[in-house]
């Protein structure tokens, strides 16, 4: 008896191709996705791109930029494209908050003049100043430390001589031949100093500048980071389970019906797709107003930016679950295959983790996916407030997918009109 259970549990299993991949492909497919994200963590060969702006022009900040450059886990921009212009702190305070580099780093005037790697009482310290897109937490931990150590590669001889005026002040001044030693080694031929330096050292002073939300909002701004990924992700699941009436319909006989009446499958499907739309832009303004109240995020001062993502990401995603829907055969199926590429698209779009944390083949990989327009569009209103017009690029994609997924659905549901 227990053999011939499991045999037609196994008989079952093989016929439902959904199943199948519930159970085998989609733990493969996360297994994979999250080790190529946070395996990309620890690759040395990840890129972070950096504007440099040399405010000081001595010896001392060129070296600094030099050495910069020589670093391979930095793509460093000095000039604007196009122009062929250096970059001012405006133009690359402006980058960053455009999302075009997630920090710049500036080399203020007087950096070169005395450069110091220690603090000391008569020592004024000018510090660079690092202009930072917060949401990446990864980028200015690491262009701190790379800054650090270039700071010491660069000017060897400034490292030693301040090295050894510290030693001098705690432990008593040189011999005569410590001294000339010493100097000798200072006097030494370029291409005989040391690949690096010790970086056993205070290094140059660095402030960090948040320049996307320098005031108290900045808890309630990163809020929407949350609100918009988990949003977009179950306004995906919604509209997939309630476009299942459409199964409903078949298995209870009212769809041909429908079908037959002056309304025609055009008309259902439009009526269905509105039906969703609504619902789906009610359930994105009463998460987003929740946000608001319990959580801080900045709702009233966004509203147009959030209304007009809001209604062209509920359309989209309503016709994503009429697709989802007309391909299906029952609830059952429906339910199965929504789950596997929801969240699929959510892991590889970001609603699950920030897509900056991935590799930059990743990230263009992330594009395909629905999620990433439209969180590329909410966090471009509530993150970097930008105006209206500049939420063009999701706004198009997103009515072009929409085009697409009804389409698509109005393709699928013919079979329905041949029944």
């Amino acid at each position: 008896m227990i053999l011939t259970l499991l045999r037609i549990g196994w008989l079952n299993l093989k016929r439902d191709r959904v199943a199948q991949a519930m159970t085998f492909v989609l733990p493969i497919l996360f297994f994979s996705i999250f080790a190529t994200v946070f395996g990309n963590q620890r690759n040395p060969t990840r890129r972070i791109t950096v504007a440099v702006v040399d405010e000081d022009q001595s010896d001392y900040s060129k070296k600094l930029v030099t050495a910069l450059q020589a670093e391979g886990g930095l793509a460093i921009e000095t000039s604007e494209k196009g122009s062929g212009r250096s970059l001012d702190r405006t133009r690359a305070e402006a980058m960053v908050k455009g999302g075009t580099v997630p920090i710049a780093i500036v080399l203020p005037k007087g950096l070169g003049d005395s450069p110091r790697f220690f603090a000391t009482p008569e020592a004024k310290r000018v510090a660079v100043q690092l202009l930072a897109d917060v949401s990446d937490p990864v980028a200015p931990q690491m262009v701190q430390g790379l800054l650090q150590k270039v700071s010491f590669t660069a000017a060897p001889e400034a490292l030693a001589t301040q090295g050894m005026q510290q030693f001098e002040r705690y432990s008593g001044p040189l011999t005569p031949a410590q001294r000339a030693s010493f100097e000798a080694w200072l006097s030494r031929p370029p291409e005989a100093a040391p690949a690096s330096a010790s970086t056993n050292a205070i290094g140059l002073p660095i402030d960090l500048v948040n320049v996307m939300q320098p005031s108290a909002a900045a808890n309630g701004a990163t809020v929407s980071f949350y609100a918009a990924g988990i949003g977009v992700m179950f306004l995906l699941f919604s509209s997939s389970g309630n476009s299942g009436t459409l199964l409903e319909e078949q298995e209870a006989g009212t769809l041909g019906r429908l079908i037959g009446s002056r309304a025609g499958i055009n008309g259902v499907l439009t009526g269905k797709w509105l039906f969703l739309a609504l619902l789906g832009s009610t359930q994105l303004c009463v998460m987003f107003l929740w946000g608001s109240v319990v959580f801080g995020l900045p709702l009233r001062t966004h509203i147009p930016g959030f209304l007009v993502m809001t209604v062209f990401t509920a359309a989209a995603a309503s016709g994503f679950g009429l697709v989802l829907a007309t391909i299906s055969r029952s609830r059952a199926q429906l339910s199965g295959i929504s789950t596997i590429v929801i969240l699929t698209m959510s892991a590889v779009g970001g609603s699950m983790f920030p897509r900056f944390l991935m590799s930059e083949s990743m990230q263009r990989f992330g594009l395909v996916t629905f999620n990433a327009w439209a969180l590329d569009g909410y966090l471009k209103v509530f993150w970097r407030e930008a105006p209206i017009s500049a939420l063009w690029p999701q706004v198009l994609v997103l009515s072009g997918l929409t085009v697409v997924f009804l389409a698509a659905a109005r393709f699928f549901a013919r079979r329905w009109e041949a029944a």
